[in-house]
């Protein structure tokens, strides 16, 4: 029997990646969890949405606003 359930997702629809950090700046998956989300287990994306995010979303608080503008 299939689960027809939604998957759960920290994704906030703000698609940007930080170069410095390889982080979306919406959600702070990697390129690599943002491509295999459908695939993890829900263990692993709990895992990585209780464990790495937090840790993440500090970090780039910490760090402030990094985008450079273009002249």
């Amino acid at each position: 029997m299939l689960d027809s359930r939604p998957i759960k997702s920290p994704c906030v629809s703000i698609c940007v990646m930080d170069p410095a950090t390889g982080w979306c700046e919406g959600c702070y998956r990697t390129l690599a969890e943002i491509g295999g989300w459908a695939r993890f287990s829900p263990e692993e994306r709990e895992r990585v949405m209780r464990t790495l995010l937090p840790v993440r979303r500090q970090a780039a608080r910490v760090a402030g606003p990094r985008r450079e503008h273009a002249e």
